[in-house]
């Protein structure tokens, strides 16, 4: 059953995720799923390190390049010690600040200023959505100046923001929190950039500079004990903001999941999910047909907002009147 399992995972990665985004992860996906040397490989590990983002960043990072899907299994067979320390040593954490993009709008459209608290921030890139630059179709928001400039194509009655909102308190909570003054931490964030993605990387380069410049509060802690605390420290006459972005689908257990959705409706925060829509089906179920392919969905309060792109780079406002 864990053999299926973990097929059947690596397809869905292919079909959902790689596919149309990354030739390169959709055939190392599919190779997996045909190679018994990888699967073995992979059930030999704990299943929370059996991720295909983990797995294909920890090749890279110990071969140095992308080699071709053909010679996993080889590079496996050679180098399996290298990389199970690499993935039992690092973590996915993904931090793709371009996501700030899908997230404005919402935070724009709150009584400001704001007070932010990122649960899985990692190096807590996406918490800087005041100081970036955008792009939706031509309509730009926020000086350019040396940060990056994420483009997000827009469809539907999206709120494009006159103007970034003012932020005045930012935290970040993760398991493992990056340092981005760390040569280390910046060469592993830019491994885990897809290998098309020439773009993204050099956005991303752009923004740890910008972060490294004033570092937020980043703290080590889980959502059931560094949540409680970090919440108890945002400032008075700021509107409580907790935010998370590709997150909450590494929590195995549906169960806790919506034990954490239950206690954000239930404390006086403002809380923003942007998620797969397999993560909090209760919100899914809310808008009208099927989940459109290798899309998140973003919300507030509970409530459905928009299909986003994985990366930050589209947004499509749902029709409110399409709710279920």
């Amino acid at each position: 059953m864990d053999a299926a399992k973990l097929r059947n995972g690596y397809i869905r990665f292919a079909e959902y995720e790689a596919h149309g985004q990354s030739p390169t992860f959709e055939a190392w996906s599919m190779q997996v799923v045909g190679s018994p040397t990888l699967q073995a490989f992979l059930l030999s590990l704990p299943e929370h390190k059996r991720q295909p983002n983990l797995f294909f960043a920890a090749i890279r990072w110990v071969v140095g390049d992308v080699p071709a899907a053909n010679n996993l299994p080889n590079i496996v067979e050679n180098k399996g010690q290298e990389i199970a320390e690499v993935m039992f040593a690092r973590s996915t954490q993904t931090n793709e600040p371009a996501r700030c993009a899908v997230l404005l709008p919402l935070l724009a459209s709150l009584p400001q200023p704001l007070a932010l608290l990122e649960v899985g921030a990692s190096a807590g890139l996406c918490l800087f959505p005041d100081r970036y630059a955008y792009d939706y179709d031509g309509t730009s928001v926020g000086l350019k100046e040396d940060g990056p400039v994420f483009q997000c194509s827009v469809s539907g009655a999206v709120p494009v923001p006159p103007e970034l909102p003012e932020v005045v308190w930012r935290a970040g909570l993760d398991l493992n929190p990056l340092d981005i003054g760390s040569s280390d931490a910046r060469d592993w964030l830019a491994t885990l950039v897809w290998p098309e993605h020439a773009e993204r990387r050099k956005r991303l380069l752009r923004a740890m500079d910008v972060v490294a410049q004033n570092p937020p509060l980043l703290v080590q802690g889980d959502v059931r004990d560094g949540l409680p605390n970090l919440l108890e420290q945002m400032p008075d006459g700021a509107t409580p903001v907790v935010f998370h972005s590709a997150v909450l689908s590494y929590v195995a257990d549906q169960v806790e999941r919506e034990e954490f959705a239950r206690d954000m409706l239930a404390r006086d925060v403002v809380w923003i999910s942007n998620e797969s829509p397999r993560v909090f089906p209760s919100i899914t179920d809310k808008v009208k047909g099927e989940p459109p392919r290798g899309k998140f969905l973003l919300s507030m309060n509970g409530e459905p907002k928009a299909w986003t792109g994985p990366h930050g780079q589209s947004i499509q406002w749902i029709d409110q009147t399409d709710g279920a």
